[in-house]
């Protein structure tokens, strides 16, 4: 048996640890401090790094179309519509102790979040798994394009059409439904972690090395010189856009395909996060929830507090990671539906 790579489960570990701090310290007042400013304009293109992790190990994305959405759905929008329903019921129950203490929900409730975001209120960051799984379906659509020949030159063109698609849907105020703004972007970087892959395949361990140090030193060095950032969820550009689309490019390809080819050793925690990074991704909102407006029911607000901060981290990995077993064995909530011979290949 060929022996396990432990990259990308690494670099999804650390992606989720990273999200996780990002929600507690917003929950807990900081985000705005100038050390936590700094973490992420070195970590901004951790969200884009799932798309491109897809895209480099997928090879389903043609086939049937009913078998191939009907697959997707079940794996991505049920536990979308799951998860965020047990995120929305925990925000309900507190409501009344929210509004009884500030005289409004913390969050605003408006109709119009119903048509234009993705999000639940009490877990909003399933966003990821609705975009996700457009960008999934609009890939498969961008694969059984039959018009003109040659095939593939349509396809490519289509896919770096994609990232000026999601700058002017930016331009525009993110018009489209659902935050689907971000689509041609997760599409963009789907696709190029299939390239990658392509690529790697045919060069040389010293050759991966060598172009992948190059493009970890000119991320490194164009981010001090040249900053730009991508916020995946809100499709949101920040800085030069320029500058966020080709630094985001090549640290995704410099980083995964150095650590691929060193190998990377297991690192223990950051690892077993990444290998049951859905379970995280899911279920610490909903806590963070639980915990923040269970607080306040009892008259004390954690924002602004360090040592909310820090038990607020213990639970929440803790738990998680007490569920992981259980919600893992449940395909609704953990999107491990078994796999059908049927399926496109």
């Amino acid at each position: 048996m060929k022996e396990r790579n432990h990259t990308f489960d690494f670099l999804c570990g650390i992606c989720i640890i990273r999200m996780i701090c990002l929600h507690t310290i917003t929950f807990c007042g900081h985000k705005g401090d100038d050390w936590w400013r700094e973490v992420m304009a070195w970590s901004f293109f951790f969200m884009c790094f799932f798309f491109f992790k897809a895209g480099y190990f997928n090879k389903t994305v043609s086939g049937d179309t009913k078998t191939y959405v009907r697959d997707k759905t079940k794996r991505l929008l049920v536990p979308y519509v799951v998860w965020g329903t047990i995120g929305f019921i925990i925000y309900a129950i507190y409501l009344p102790f929210e509004i009884d203490r500030y005289h409004h929900p913390i969050e605003p409730m408006e109709w119009s979040h119903l048509w234009q975001t993705s999000s639940f209120w009490g877990n909003e960051p399933v966003w990821f798994l609705f975009s996700f799984w457009a960008a999934y379906v609009l890939v498969h659509f961008i694969k059984k394009i039959h018009v003109v020949k040659p095939i593939s030159v349509i396809q490519t063109v289509v896919i770096l059409v994609c990232p000026f698609l999601s700058y002017w849907m930016w331009t525009l105020d993110n018009p489209l439904p659902m935050s689907l703004s971000n689509v041609f972007m997760g599409v963009f970087f789907f696709n190029l972690g299939r390239t990658w892959h392509w690529m790697i395949d045919r060069m040389g361990r010293r050759t991966t090395l060598a172009v992948s140090a190059v493009l970890i030193v000119a991320f490194v060095v164009l981010n001090i010189v040249w900053h730009g950032q991508y916020v995946m969820s809100t499709n949101l550009f920040l800085g030069n856009p320029w500058a966020a689309f080709f630094n985001t490019m090549f640290i995704l390809i410099g980083l995964s395909g150095f650590l691929i080819k060193l190998p990377l050793p297991r690192v223990p925690v950051v690892n077993y996060v990444g290998q049951h990074s859905m379970v995280y991704f899911v279920a610490h909102y909903p806590l963070l929830q639980f915990y923040r407006f269970t607080h306040i029911s009892f008259g004390h607000s954690i924002y602004g507090h360090w040592d909310d901060f820090i038990v607020l981290l213990v639970f929440v990995f803790g738990f998680c990671t007490w569920m992981v077993p259980y919600v893992e064995k449940v395909p609704w909530l953990s999107g491990r539906f078994p796999k059908k011979s049927n399926l496109p290949t």
